[in-house]
């Protein structure tokens, strides 16, 4: 593992395979085609039934493909990405050996679940699938390389490797229209929660990770406001996109392990328990950091963000580290997320259950602290 340093400013840097971002209203319709790696390929498109159903987005898509690109599209992916739906989407794309590219619309789940049929794909045939992925919320999961999913059991898994992540990405603000508020902001608090982890990383670069991942958070702060206020702005859309983009797309191939305790406990509470990963991280995200702020080391990363959301630092990194959570539960609240996981029915009986999925551990002290926070999820 390279660790990245302060002393000495010390680290490596190894993007992913991205080949093209557009973003811009009508991005999908300007340049989806000129995207397919041939002017004979074959694109199968994955997606959930919401957006199949309820939207006109994947007509759309399908139209732009016309019959002789347009080789199929799944609509089942649900939250999560249950493998039943996976499997049955890897079925029928392995059917036909003339797909070579996979385009995934919808928030992470069709997203990962096409980095999984991708990856499959390659296990039987020797060839991943070329990657096109359009988001419709703010999740972020076209900016890595690993696949999440869930077992039979309700346990979230995945695979990781730097050819799942997707060759190209595009943020076409009419998709991101036909997200429901809710869903669009707390996946919000999820870019967010990529950007704040990504800080006190130990594998994360100064370069380009902090920079970028410090003005995400700064454009979450300033513009999920302004898009709960005026949801149809497009302008507004596009912004958190690109913030979206710039919380994880850092996250390269360099990076090992997981982003950090935050996202551990979002995947501890997420399937298990059926709460979207958007909520996951308005539950957990600022409990987390006051717990980080304890450290020297990570409150004086996560010290860094107060210049960026408009507070002026103090020289006393603990402080700040505990006024940048202020911030953030101040933002939950103020965009209407704040909640409970007893709202989702968990009760406090799952508390060692949820503790030893997130730490890896069954006593401790870091197990002791993490119980603690999640009971004060109640």
């Amino acid at each position: 593992m390279t660790e990245s340093t302060e002393h000495p400013l010390s680290g490596l840097w190894a993007p992913t395979h991205l080949q093209k971002l557009y973003y811009g209203p009508s991005s999908v319709e300007k340049h989806l085609l000129s995207c397919l790696p041939t002017k004979t390929s074959k694109a199968f498109i994955i997606t959930g039934s919401s957006l199949a159903r309820n939207t006109p987005l994947i007509k759309q898509v399908e139209d732009l493909l016309t019959k002789d690109r347009h080789a199929g599209t799944f609509s089942g992916i649900q939250q999560h990405a249950p493998i039943k739906q996976l499997d049955e989407a890897t079925g029928v794309v392995q059917k036909d050996s003339d797909i070579d590219t996979i385009i995934s619309i919808g928030g992470g789940s069709p997203i990962d679940s096409a980095k999984a049929i991708s990856h499959r794909n390659h296990e039987k045939s020797g060839k991943y699938l070329y990657h096109i992925a359009i988001p419709t919320t703010l999740s972020a999961a076209e900016c890595s390389f690993v696949a999440g999913y869930t077992k039979e059991d309700g346990v979230k898994t995945g695979v990781a490797d730097p050819k799942l992540a997707p060759e190209v990405i595009i943020y076409d603000a009419q998709f991101g229209l036909e997200t429901p508020q809710k869903l669009w902001l707390s996946t919000g608090l999820r870019a967010l929660d990529h950007a704040i982890e990504l800080l006190y990383h130990p594998t994360s670069t100064e370069v380009p990770t902090k920079p970028l991942v410090l003005t995400a958070a700064a454009s979450l702060f300033e513009y999920l406001p302004k898009s709960k206020a005026e949801p149809k702005n497009e302008d507004y859309i596009t912004r958190l996109q690109l913030a979206a983009f710039s919380s994880l797309f850092p996250f390269g191939t360099n990076v090992k392990g997981g982003l950090g305790l935050s996202h551990s406990l979002g995947y501890a509470l997420g399937s298990p328990y059926s709460i979207p990963h958007g909520i996951t991280s308005c539950l957990t995200l600022t409990h987390v950091v006051r717990l980080k702020a304890e450290s020297a080391d990570d409150a004086a990363q996560i010290a860094r963000v107060l210049p960026f959301i408009g507070q002026s630092r103090s020289g006393n990194d603990r402080h700040d580290a505990m006024k940048v959570a202020d911030a953030i539960e101040g933002l939950v609240k103020d965009l209407g997320l704040a909640t409970t996981i007893a709202e989702y029915g968990v009760g406090d009986d799952q508390i060692p259950k949820i503790t030893k999925m997130a730490t890896g551990k069954e006593d401790g002290e870091l197990y002791e602290k993490v119980a603690g926070l999640v009971k004060s999820l109640l």
